[in-house]
């Protein structure tokens, strides 16, 4: 059987409308890419036009881009295991209309930060809101996966552990639709080894023995600005932090990266073609 590619892209601009976002990463030579379909720092968004969608899936087409290298990241102000009723209420509503738009552009993946208890309810209690809410996404919409992305554990967010992500996983009720996004800067910083290839190996191990690789489906390729098990998101260039080469070295060798988009979030946007060529070389 033929191996899958590898589908190596940045997070780009989205600017003037969804439809230049694959302008933007063609540009840079990517074979996938992430936006926002709305502006994420505001809670509402005007809908998406039928031009903007016609636009995107024409663009798409023509450079090459298929749904599986596409990653949507929804809005930051979404918290789906809020204490608060009310404001939980408003996040479901508001990821369900992200789930909705990804829909209607014809994509399959929806990448988001699981959620924070704010320091008021039990984690347990958080991590099972997280998947109602995930549950309740899933029966408005068809076609979309709910990526849950790994992160740093900054504040009270939760998903930093690997046993976090499954138990969410674990209360989803069509595992069909659910998986996992890992974040390179966020495992780091949430303790997770990754300078040295027995890093790596130990890592990722501990990933498939707690997740399962059959859940990942996307990755943000992120070096970082911080040290080891610090808890503080803060990206940086590849190489060029406290992680190193060696972890995306290692992605590139490793076949069950394959396949899936690998994006890069890192914070000097005029290095990301060098970056990609850097990732490509890499790959075996």
């Amino acid at each position: 059987m033929a191996l899958k590619p590898y589908f190596i892209g940045a997070h780009v601009s989205a600017a003037g409308g969804v439809e230049n976002a694959p302008l933007n990463a063609h540009e840079l030579g990517a074979n996938a890419f992430a936006l926002f379909t709305k502006n994420q720092r505001r809670w509402e968004a005007k809908p998406l036009t039928s031009r903007s969608i016609k636009l995107f899936k024409e663009r798409c087409e023509k450079l090459g881009f298929m749904p599986e290298q596409i990653l949507p990241h929804d809005s930051y102000l979404i918290n789906l295991g809020h204490p608060d009723a009310e404001a939980l209420e408003k996040s479901r509503r508001a990821f369900i209309d992200e789930m909705q738009r990804c829909e209607q552009l014809g994509l399959c993946y929806l990448n988001f930060h699981p959620g924070s208890h704010l320091r008021k309810i039990p984690e347990s209690e958080c991590l099972a809101r997280i998947a109602e809410s995930i549950n309740l996404a899933l029966e408005a919409t068809a076609g979309v996966k709910a990526l849950i992305e790994t992160t740093a554990g900054q504040g009270s967010n939760l998903g930093h552990r690997f046993e976090q992500v499954a138990h969410i996983i674990a209360q989803v009720d069509d595992q069909s639709r659910v998986g996992v996004c890992i974040d390179t800067c966020h495992i780091h910083a949430a303790g997770y080894a990754l300078r040295t290839e027995a890093d790596c190996e130990a890592t990722f191990d501990s990933f498939a023995n707690i997740v399962g690789f059959d859940y990942l489906y996307a990755m943000h390729l992120n070096d970082a600005k911080v040290e080891q098990g610090s808890r503080v998101d803060r990206h940086q260039s590849l190489g060029q932090g406290e992680i190193g080469w060696p972890v995306f070295q290692y992605i590139m060798q490793d076949d069950r990266f394959r396949g899936i988009p690998l994006v890069l979030e890192t914070i000097d946007e005029t290095l990301w073609k060098e970056e990609i060529q850097a990732l490509r070389s890499f790959a075996h």
